[in-house]
């Protein structure tokens, strides 16, 4: 069971230029950690949930950690860090700000984990950074910012922009909770439920394959079920946390600077992905990293595919092998 740290950075500047007093970030961590000479961490990696997650997301990849495993925790030493914006860390919830607090951006995510690294783990190279979704395009922004500072990246079902329908679904997102009467510009005393449960339900109708709607549900009833219980999980969501992450996946575009990117690259996509069909997405980010390799496989879940780990078992561990 991993448990949570806490890091402040104080006097912390966003990339729009303001600052925030204390900026709190989420980790845990797990292995053990192998130091050089001056004390600094060599066998690091971290690792970046996705847009609904928090550093308990890794949980997915525990069985990876087992001895002689790919991510073997004697081997390494993980950290799996809760987001800016994300419940845990800083965010508009959580910091007593609400709709003051600053507009982020993924790069200042990164900068955030940046400064956890370097200024509290004593962490100057990683040996790599594997993110999932949103957390891929935290292990993107790493590699064009930091090119130095990690042997490989291990983007999953993600892209280096969003865009086409990704953009319209978290436009539409934001737009069903700022039109919510109870949603006052984000002033509000009381959380919007019904906004943000429409919002997640906007999200399931794309979270499968397209198939998996009609062969994934025992009926009717079943998908009905299902489809209330994620809007009534969406409903623990803090409106303006939403608001506020889905601005900053607005935002994000580095497709552009993707040739900056030194680190060995293992690009994961999933044939039924909706957010980020491997045509769109993984094929074209594969070929625009230099040292790059590609893996697609299957899976009637869609982006919720990224569970099925042992589909991509062999490949990370033989893309390993040659680092």
């Amino acid at each position: 069971m991993l448990k949570p740290s806490y890091h402040i950075s104080n006097g912390f500047k966003f990339q729009s230029g303001a600052v925030l007093d204390e900026l709190i970030l989420e980790y845990a961590t797990m292995g053990k950690p192998h130091r050089d000479s001056e004390g600094n961490i060599i066998n690091g990696i971290l690792f970046l949930h996705g847009w609904s997650g928090d550093y308990s997301s890794f949980k997915r990849f525990k069985e990876f950690t087992e001895p002689g495993q790919v991510f073997d925790k004697e081997k390494y030493f993980i950290i799996a860090t809760t987001a800016l914006g994300s419940p845990g860390s800083s965010a508009p919830s959580t910091s007593d700000l609400g709709c003051d607090f600053p507009s982020y951006t993924i790069g200042d995510m990164v900068n955030a984990q940046h400064l956890l690294l370097t200024e509290h783990l004593q962490i100057k190279h990683l040996k790599g950074v594997v993110g999932t979704s949103m957390g891929g395009f935290q292990a993107l922004e790493w590699g064009v910012r930091y090119p130095e500072l990690m042997d490989f990246i291990i983007p999953i079902v993600t892209s280096s922009a969003v865009a086409g329908r990704n953009l319209a679904i978290f436009e539409l997102s934001n737009s069903i909770i700022r039109m919510h009467p109870g949603y006052h510009d984000g002033k509000y005393h009381e959380n919007p439920q019904e906004a943000v449960e429409n919002a997640s339900k906007l999200m399931f109708l794309f979270a499968f394959a397209p198939l998996n709607y009609h062969v994934g549900f025992p009926g009717k009833k079943m998908l009905i079920q299902t489809l209330e219980e994620q809007g009534l999980e969406g409903r623990e969501n803090d409106a303006n946390d939403v608001v506020w992450r889905n601005e900053a996946a607005i935002s994000f575009d580095i497709t552009k600077e993707l040739s900056k990117i030194k680190a060995r690259t293992l690009v994961i996509g999933i044939e039924g992905d909706q957010y980020f069909p491997p045509e769109i997405d993984s094929l074209p980010l594969a070929e625009s990293i230099e040292k790059s390799e590609l893996l697609i496989y299957e899976s009637v879940l869609g982006h919720l595919g990224i569970n099925e780990i042992e589909k991509m078992r062999k490949t990370i561990e033989e893309f390993l092998k040659e680092i």
